[in-house]
């Protein structure tokens, strides 16, 4: 739908989001989707603003891509005082973002791009970002502003929704969402969002040499070992307890199981660790900054041989790319997951991807990734036995994941996300656009892929976001 886009010269984006492209700024993935998001658009010539809680020591203002990406870091004078990133002091900085950001937007990007002709198109992330996405619709009315703007707010995941005023955001803005699954939770309270599928950039689709993946595999596993990776916070809606067990009864049914964990260092990471040993599963912590995957596998390498490695080291998309290729199954067995991008990047990398029960729209068809049913451990390892025994199975898996994920990088994403921009802006009676002066520009190079860490660093559960009740053969890739 490509006719469908506005041109460059007709509209001015702003991103809100508190997470964003700094590794002071990312706890999870929505700092890697929003910085992902912006650079697209940007790529694309479209002028973006993306308002994030930054770090206190880089510039407040950087601007990008030949000046289509400002970034914006908010709150720099209070994450001074809160060095452990963007949630710790989270209250402060709501309330600071809730204040000073809508009234920058409207005097500082709103009123020069309306004042050329463009209209504004405001895209919020998450629940922090709520109550300021209603002041901004207040303050762009009394300036004159908001019948030339678009607003859309989206919804990640349900954190956070007992704190949102839903009768005046949803007046104000129109709501989207990530997934046909959260659709279905957010129509359970009676909202009807929009939805906008999770991208990833096109660059991840680029192969991970087979050789190399094969030599990490083997050297961390063995070729007759079973290498096992997760990547998730350590949160008990990820189903790690299952992935725990499932190991141990591959383990006891006679598998040289190594099993590579990548989370933070939450509550319930203690739980896995502990319920991994009660199994008889032997489990080391691996610390350092490895910088490359080759300085990843040393780090592994280096402590003792174990069952379960715990990485307690961030890391970087070529790192967890390597990582996704290398491995006979990457778990992405989550039984609460809004869109799982995890299991969408290792389809990229050719993984073979292993989902939850909530849905995955890329998992359905058990074409490009195996969906599971339940979150039971013992239906895990039936279906990790079974493409094990069938490794022709389990190699077509592996050879269609990347065709698969690329029905959703973020050029693919953009053709629905903007009908969705003309069909919000049509509920909100905005004006239509102006006539278009210009094509699309060349894309410029992005914010490298490598800069992103996923999570950032360990993030402590004391200052995660504030919420409140509501044998095996040989690798065969």
């Amino acid at each position: 739908m490509n006719e469908i886009r506005p041109m460059p010269d007709q509209v001015e984006f702003v991103l809100m989001s508190f997470e964003g492209p700094d590794p002071y700024s990312q706890a999870g993935g929505l700092g890697v989707r929003i910085t992902h998001m912006a650079n697209w658009l940007a790529r694309a010539g479209y002028c973006t603003h993306l308002l994030f809680i930054g770090s206190p020591d880089l510039p407040g203002h950087v601007s990008r891509l030949g000046g289509c990406l400002h970034l914006h870091r908010w709150c720099q004078w209070i994450s001074r005082y809160h060095p452990l990133g963007v949630y710790d002091g989270e209250e402060g900085k709501l309330n600071d973002f809730n204040q000073s950001a809508p009234p920058y937007i409207v005097d500082q990007i709103a009123r020069p791009a309306i004042s050329r002709g463009r209209r504004l198109v405001v895209l919020a992330e998450e629940w922090h970002t709520a109550e300021a996405l209603i002041r901004l619709s207040d303050q762009l009315h009394a300036a004159g502003l908001r019948a030339d703007s678009i607003l859309l707010w989206n919804a990640n995941n349900t954190k956070g929704f007992d704190r949102i005023d839903w009768k005046r955001l949803e007046f104000v803005s129109s709501l989207t969402t990530v997934s046909r699954y959260m659709k279905q939770i957010m129509r359970g309270i009676g909202l009807d969002p929009l939805v906008i599928p999770n991208g990833i950039p096109a660059d991840l689709l680029q192969p991970v040499p087979r050789d190399q993946a094969g030599l990490i595999h083997d050297q961390l596993a063995g070729r007759d070992g079973l290498l096992l990776f997760k990547v998730a916070r350590y949160d008990p809606d990820k189903c790690w307890l299952s992935a725990v067990e499932a190991a141990a009864r591959l383990k006891q049914n006679g598998a040289r199981v190594r099993f590579l964990c990548r989370g933070g260092i939450e509550a319930h990471r203690v739980r896995v660790l502990d319920r991994a040993r009660e199994l008889d599963l032997t489990v080391a912590e691996v610390y350092g900054q490895p910088r490359t995957r080759d300085d990843a596998v040393e780090a592994i390498l280096s402590s003792r041989p174990v069952d379960v490695y715990d990485l307690c080291f961030p890391m970087t998309q070529p790192m967890l790319r390597a990582f996704y290729a290398a491995a006979d199954f990457v778990l992405a067995n989550s039984k609460h997951e809004p869109f799982g991008l995890v299991g969408l990047e290792a389809m990229a990398a050719g993984g073979v991807a292993i989902t939850g029960c909530t849905g995955e729209t890329y998992s359905m068809d058990r074409a490009g990734a195996i969906a599971l049913d339940t979150e039971d451990a013992a239906e895990l390892v039936l279906t990790i036995e079974f493409l094990r025994d069938h490794p022709q199975r389990s190699l077509a898996v592996r050879k269609s994941a990347p065709l698969v994920a690329s029905r959703y990088t973020w050029d693919k994403i953009f053709d629905i996300l903007f009908e969705k921009i003309l069909l919000a802006g049509d509920h909100q009676q905005a004006r239509p656009f102006a006539p278009a002066e210009s094509a699309p520009a060349e894309p410029q190079d992005p914010i490298a892929v490598s800069e992103l860490t996923l999570p950032g660093w360990p993030v402590s559960p004391s200052i995660l976001p504030s919420v409140h009740p509501v044998t095996a053969p040989a690798w065969n890739g």
